[in-house]
């Protein structure tokens, strides 16, 4: 029997209720699992076709690109990340509702939580893009696909890490603190492993040396997983939130 809901004074039936802590581990668990099941059918069935480059210089690791580009890699990325997009549309716009609730009016927070809204869409349209079109079908939309997500993520990141230090300050509630605090030291994380990975990708492509292409593989999944747990700090900020699917018409007898 379906539990009722009282919407507008109308009651309603309850189809679906889930924690928002379940909901966000679930969208993060998605592309994680996606990543590391990719990474490691490419490495065992797939090694030289997904480790090779046009240096031709030994390389141990396959990047994310090249993992995602094969079969039936392409085929689980492809499930994973269309199964999480709609949750991750679904935070954008539940952060965009909290942050109004609490800085409607308030400069610099106003216009910055728009920012955050906008980058936040823009992230996961280019997580989208570099998904659904591989390098091996067209390199260039893909590697604007590519572009995007990073640029994105780094100003969601840090509009987002700028606006929670605005709700430490004004919440006496330690989750919020120690929220803000992981954000901070993921984005850190997040912008070293970004520095790094273009470092290796330079040196790859300009002096074709043995490791180089394997540390950028190394670090462009450091940075993939340093944002994820970015995002997973929504735990702590939605702890005690349900979501919930109620039945848009009313009971009948």
């Amino acid at each position: 029997m379906l539990q009722g809901s009282n919407i507008f004074g109308h009651e309603r039936p309850l189809l679906i209720r889930v924690s928002f802590t379940a909901c966000i581990l679930g969208t993060v668990c998605l592309p994680l699992f996606g990543l590391i099941t990719c990474v490691f059918i490419s490495s065992a069935f797939h090694f030289e076709d997904s480790t090779g480059t046009h240096c031709q210089v030994p390389n141990y690791l396959p990047s994310i690109s090249a993992s995602i580009s094969l079969s039936p890699e392409s085929h689980i990325w492809r499930f994973c990340i269309g199964l999480h997009s709609a949750p991750r549309f679904l935070l954008a716009v539940t952060y965009f509702r909290f942050y109004k609730a609490r800085f409607a009016s308030r400069f610099p927070e106003s216009p910055l939580i728009c920012l955050n809204l906008t980058f936040s869409v823009c992230e996961h349209l280019g997580l989208l893009l570099l998904t659904y079109v591989s390098s091996s079908e067209t390199y260039f939309v893909h590697k604007e696909g590519f572009v995007l997500f990073i640029i994105s993520s780094l100003v969601h990141m840090l509009t987002t890490c700028r606006l929670w230090r605005s709700v430490k300050k004004f919440s006496l509630n330690p989750e919020d603190a120690k929220s803000h605090q992981w954000k901070v030291r993921f984005l850190r994380l997040n912008i070293s492993f970004c520095a790094f990975a273009g470092f290796f990708y330079w040196k790859h492509n300009m002096y074709c040396e043995s490791g180089s292409y394997t540390l950028f593989a190394l670090f462009e999944y450091l940075v993939v997983v340093s944002n994820m747990a970015f995002h997973l700090t929504a735990v702590w900020d939605f702890r005690s939130r349900e979501l919930m699917v109620i039945s848009s018409s009313e009971d009948k007898d």
